[in-house]
């Protein structure tokens, strides 16, 4: 059992973003299991397979979607990096709107996405906006993993990260899905 000294605010609410695909909400389900194993630990939010409404301005989608979470975790899988919907999620998270501050964000890469065995990813085939924010300094980024205590860790790191890194929210909103096999600047 882990010391929950390490932890000083040890209830985080969880906003999980995702590709709503069959093979990713499985992992998606998966990892709501191992948050919920940690009850006392992390809160969990997430929506069930759903879209955003396009138009949405942040502020709406924050109060609609987001609420009051305080961490979103991107779930990667083979073509995540393509839908809006995560690219909507991933920008709201980090802006601080009138009624909330903005969210810590964490990249999590699922055994969905197929990597070269050289490299941990691609960079053109994670959400634009998430890399951005690796490159700040904003995110962190993690192979998956179902170890509770880890992903614990990752979660604290990334509340800290949110108060000690300022986002990178300089892209343009998605305005459609992406095609193709990979983004480019």
């Amino acid at each position: 059992m882990p010391d929950k000294t390490m932890f000083p605010d040890p209830k985080y609410k969880v906003y999980v973003s995702y590709h709503h695909c069959i093979e990713d909400q499985e992992y998606r389900d998966h990892f709501e299991e191992i948050l919920l194993a940690n009850q006392d630990i992390v809160i969990k939010k997430s929506v069930q397979i759903e879209n955003i409404e396009p138009n949405l301005d942040v502020e709406t989608i924050r109060e609609k979607y987001l609420k009051d979470s305080t961490i979103t975790v991107v779930l990667i899988g083979f073509d995540t990096w393509q839908r809006k919907q995560v690219d909507w999620e991933i920008a709201t998270s980090i802006a601080t709107t009138k009624n909330y501050p903005k969210s810590g964000l964490l990249g999590i890469i699922l055994p969905t996405y197929h990597k070269n065995e050289t490299f941990k990813y691609n960079e053109h085939t994670i959400p634009p906006r998430l890399y951005d924010n690796i490159k700040c300094g904003f995110v962190s980024i993690h192979n998956w993993d179902t170890d509770s205590f880890i992903i614990q860790r990752w979660i604290h790191d990334a509340f800290e990260r949110r108060t000690r890194f300022d986002p990178d929210n300089s892209r343009p909103i998605f305005a459609d899905n992406l095609l193709g096999s990979e983004w480019h600047s």
